[in-house]
């Protein structure tokens, strides 16, 4: 029903920016919580941020609050991650996922996700 592709990973230096995207399938693309999460080898998957269907409501892990802005284009069926003042221990896969339900920073309440795009950032 809802397809996700993320975009924009890359490597770069400590300190530096990038930009995540994640471009969704569907016409229902704007009722869906979006989230974004991360794996960093052998650890667990791990909260990022959340974005309300509306954009209005927006929460983040206390590890990226400040640096992290998360976002969405309804009429683009976009959802982005803008990364700045990147630390080495950001290094992680990153996942876009879909929530039906109300914004939650509870992986397993997500209903789709993205395959994941590899940051890496070099100290």
């Amino acid at each position: 029903q809802v397809q996700l592709v993320e975009s924009g990973g890359g490597l770069v230096q400590a300190g530096g920016s990038l930009r995540l995207s994640c471009a969704a399938s569907g016409r229902t693309f704007s009722s869906y919580a979006m989230g974004w999460f991360r794996q960093a080898p052998g650890k667990e998957r791990e909260f990022v941020a959340v974005i309300s269907w509306s954009g209005v409501s927006t929460h983040y892990a206390d590890s990226v609050k400040g640096r992290f802005t998360i976002s969405r284009d309804n009429a683009k069926n976009t959802v982005y991650l803008q990364m700045n003042s990147l630390k080495f221990a950001d290094t992680a896969v990153y996942y876009c996922a879909a929530d039906r339900g109300g914004p939650t920073a509870v992986a397993d309440a997500y209903d789709y996700w993205g395959q994941g795009t590899q940051v890496t950032v070099s100290s």
